[in-house]
């Protein structure tokens, strides 16, 4: 079964939501985010930036950082910017972005399941983000950005979804980026009756936020360990449950910096021993598995992969990531490690095609790769055999903001 539980929001007073929700502050390029801390003081990146506008500076992720972002939180709370909902509830958010719907239910996802994989995990953590995670959740003490959590389709959920948004919601807004958003409180009738609908689904899978919601767990056994009685909340983390055919995945490509002393003749003679390789005039997507469209000094190639490097029965070997990496980034470019190697980055299939290779032509990285994305079969059957997907192979949507219903841990 898969448990759901109200909880008592946190939210932003309607005349301001608009203002206050916001991307993630590690989405904003450095000039757009400095001017939204100094134009919108409503903004919760003021939460999470809270020394924006002082000379006095703290160490990024320090526990001294952690307890300004506390304290400012605090401030918005006194400033009648942010309120408690007057009991525990579940609620319904709608994004809509370039007029496709995403509509799933926001509420607390236990930890218990995600400890006993009854909420699937397809990525690696890592153990310094996950202690930085912990401390900062010890310390300010909410959740601000869900956790996506998908499901298996069920008729029984959309029919209630259906009928909860023909009312008007509480919250109606659009965000300069052409996003539309929309939220719902639900009645504590359907409220019981979602609950009942998500108990009869087995398992749900993380699509994104693998490290919040690891490092809700270990806050949990952190304070266990040290002989505190649980708060109710402690117990679980802020989930948004979606539908798995209604998220959108798409490719998360790669940038690279070296070539590691071949020329171009060379890489792409290296190239043929595993790929057919096919020169282009100009950019083409790919457009099915295992084809992958490569911009090499402005020059433009699709490479398709032979069938002997495609093990079809592995649920992460038979992955193009994968692929890209054993056979082409790591013996070819000598690029090990996605996580550590500086000579690589990555980008998601919404960065323009002009801009990547406009790079490439500057000088600034020596070839990208632009992959065909993963579906949603293939992250759950990596999921259920307890495998870990190649780093940054998918790009999720729809992104959540932050601030828009916050988490308090400690209730």
């Amino acid at each position: 079964m898969t448990k759901i539980t109200p909880f008592r929001a946190l939210r932003p007073v309607r005349d301001k939501v608009h203002l206050v929700a916001t991307r993630p502050y590690y989405t904003y390029k450095k000039n757009v985010l400095k001017a939204k801390l100094e134009d919108n003081p409503f903004t919760f990146l003021r939460i999470i930036n809270p020394e924006f506008d002082s000379l006095k500076k703290t160490a990024p992720n320090s526990k001294e950082r952690f307890n300004l972002v506390k304290e400012k939180y605090q401030e918005f709370i006194n400033d009648g910017i942010l309120f408690f909902d007057q009991k525990p509830g579940i609620y319904i958010y709608r994004q809509t972005k370039n007029g496709h719907p995403f509509t799933g239910i926001i509420a607390g996802a236990s930890i218990d399941e995600y400890n006993n994989d009854k909420i699937k995990k397809h990525e690696a953590t890592l153990t310094s983000r996950e202690n930085m995670f912990t401390d900062y959740l010890d310390i300010v003490g909410y959740n601000a950005e869900p956790v996506l959590l998908s499901y298996p389709h069920s008729s029984e959920i959309d029919e209630i979804l259906a009928s909860c948004t023909l009312d008007r919601p509480e919250y109606e807004f659009t965000t300069t980026d052409r996003v539309k958003h929309e939220l719902w409180l639900v009645s504590l009738n359907n409220e019981n009756h979602l609950i009942q609908a998500f108990s009869k689904i087995d398992a749900t899978y993380i699509a994104d936020g693998h490290h919040r919601s690891a490092s809700s767990s270990r806050l949990l056994e952190r304070r266990k360990i040290h002989g505190s009685t649980p708060f109710a909340n402690e117990k679980n983390f802020l989930a948004y449950f979606i539908d798995e055919n209604k998220l959108k995945i798409l490719a998360y490509n790669r940038l690279v910096k070296t070539l590691n002393g071949c020329s171009q003749e060379d890489f792409l003679n290296q190239l043929k021993d595993n790929f057919e390789v096919i020169h282009l005039k100009t950019f083409e997507k790919p457009s099915k598995e295992h084809e992958i469209t490569i911009c090499l000094k402005g020059n433009w190639f699709k490479v398709n992969c032979k069938d002997s490097i495609i093990d079809v029965k592995h649920p992460v070997k038979s992955l193009d990531a994968e692929i890209l990496t054993q056979y082409i980034l790591d013996p070819i470019l000598g690029i090990k490690d996605l996580k550590t190697d500086s000579n690589i980055e990555f980008f998601s299939e919404i960065e323009p095609v002009e801009s990547i290779e406009k790079q490439i032509v500057e000088g600034k990285y020596e070839m990208a790769f632009f992959l065909f994305p993963c579906n949603v079969e293939q992250v759950k059957k990596v999921a259920d055999n307890h495998m870990i997907m190649p780093p940054k192979s998918t790009w999720v949507e729809p992104k959540m903001r932050s601030g828009l219903t916050i988490y308090p841990i400690n209730e």
